[in-house]
């Protein structure tokens, strides 16, 4: 499917997870219009405070940005870039990020600003380029997806970011906690190009981000999700010992030396049970976002099917600039 360039007047249709306190949104809000003011833009700016309400209003601005030639925009963490982008790639508009979560992996790997009034500004000047998703039935995800322990993790942690607030060091905190807790392994079959391994581990992780990758050392998996593939992770059986051991080699780039790990690249996998039970459904994290879904999983990797406003490198705009 061809990927046009938005015209240079499309207008801006975007979606603010709130997510914190009134003020900050309001600030939020306001450095949105105002940045896209000056660039002499149209912006259609919706505020979402309830997170039921995010997939509804995402479906009709995708619809909107749709029937006017306009930009979907998502402003807000992963998880909200993910239920946007969702829209976006249903009905085939351009999309475009605002980065304000906590680790703002996707936003990164393709170079757009953290800082809120850079990121509006990058969205005038950035070109569109086709981004490969990843599918799990019929969830997208654009870093990664997961079943067994990450899924409960990443519920303990919304829990104490409740309670602690929102920030990185609350959130290694909980991902310790939890990961050195009570938690019942997965016994799956994983089938990719007709070979099926079955395995026990605590989690299985798939990932398709390349920083995400490189962050906790797995170099040829970094690689694999660059040319197409996904990027599947998950520790053997191990004790709380063998856990905390892992979860040091993650956060300090080495998990590829780890010997009780299973890493592989795949563009399709089926995830099943391993021994024989009833139909069932298991809890399924897609960025950061958790839900249930039936068994057996479908991973697949779709290239090129999101339509990203990318921002120019710097050699780039300046060749632009002298054109």
């Amino acid at each position: 499917m061809p990927i046009n360039e938005p015209d240079q007047n499309a207008a801006f249709y975007v979606v603010l997870n709130a997510g914190s306190g009134h003020a900050e949104t309001e600030l939020r809000c306001s450095t949105i219009r105002d940045v896209l003011a000056e660039a002499g833009r149209t912006c259609h700016l919706h505020v979402v405070d309830d997170a039921a309400e995010l997939g509804d209003t995402a479906r009709r601005l995708a619809e909107e940005a749709r029937r006017n030639g306009g930009v979907l925009v998502a402003a807000g963490g992963d998880g909200t870039i993910n239920t946007v982008a969702h829209q976006a790639v249903l009905q085939g508009c351009v999309f475009g990020v605002l980065p304000q979560g906590t680790f703002n992996y996707f936003g990164r790997t393709h170079g757009i600003p953290e800082d809120l009034a850079e990121a509006v500004r990058a969205l005038v000047t950035s070109t569109v380029q086709p981004v490969q998703i990843g599918m799990v039935n019929d969830r997208i995800f654009l870093v990664n997806a997961s079943v067994g322990l990450y899924p409960a993790l990443l519920e303990a942690r919304e829990h104490d970011k409740r309670q602690y607030g929102r920030s990185r060091v609350v959130a290694i905190l909980s991902a310790l906690k939890t990961a050195l807790g009570r938690h019942r392994p997965l016994r799956i079959a994983l089938e990719t190009e007709g070979q099926v391994r079955k395995l026990r581990t605590a989690t299985l992780f798939v990932g398709n981000n390349r920083l995400q990758m490189e962050q906790v050392g797995m170099e040829p998996l970094t690689t694999a999700v660059e040319d197409g593939e996904l990027a599947a992770i998950a520790p053997r059986r191990v004790g709380k010992l063998g856990m905390l051991g892992l979860l040091l080699r993650g956060a300090l780039g080495r998990l590829g030396e780890a010997p009780n790990v299973v890493a592989f690249s795949f563009k399709r996998l089926t995830v099943k049970h391993a021994r024989l039970s009833p139909r069932r459904t298991v809890k399924v994290a897609t960025d950061g976002e958790v839900t249930r879904m039936p068994m057996p999983l479908e991973f697949r990797v779709l290239e090129g099917r999101l339509a990203l406003l990318k921002p120019l490198k710097p050699d780039s705009q300046s060749q632009r600039a002298a054109a």
